[in-house]
C-alpha cells in the first residue's frame, strides 16, 4: 500500500518510492538522504503534526510536512 510520507503513523516503516515535486525542494529531499529504496521509519509528529521526525540511512532528520507529502512510500511488510 502506498501513502505519502506525512500519513505514516509513528513507528510506521517504508520504503520510498518516488520523491514528487521540483527544484530546491527535491533537490533538498535527495540530499538529505531521501531517496528512492531508502528505508524510512516516522519516529515522532508534532501534536499539530508538523514537523516529523524521522530516521533515514541511521540518523534522525526534522522535516516539515509540506516536504512529507512530497515522498511517496510502500509500508513495510504488507
Amino acid at each position: 500500500m502506498q501513502k505519502t510520507l506525512d500519513q505514516f503513523a509513528i513507528g510506521e516503516h517504508g520504503v520510498v518510492r518516488h520523491i514528487a515535486g521540483e527544484g530546491k525542494m527535491r533537490r533538498r529531499l535527495l540530499d538529505m538522504g531521501i531517496t528512492p529504496g531508502a528505508e524510512i521509519m516516522l519516529r515522532k509528529k508534532a501534536p499539530l503534526g508538523d514537523p516529523l521526525e524521522i530516521t533515514v540511512r541511521g540518523y534522525e532528520l526534522t522535516l516539515r510536512a509540506t516536504e512529507a507529502q512530497l515522498v511517496t512510500m510502500e509500508r513495510c511488510g504488507g
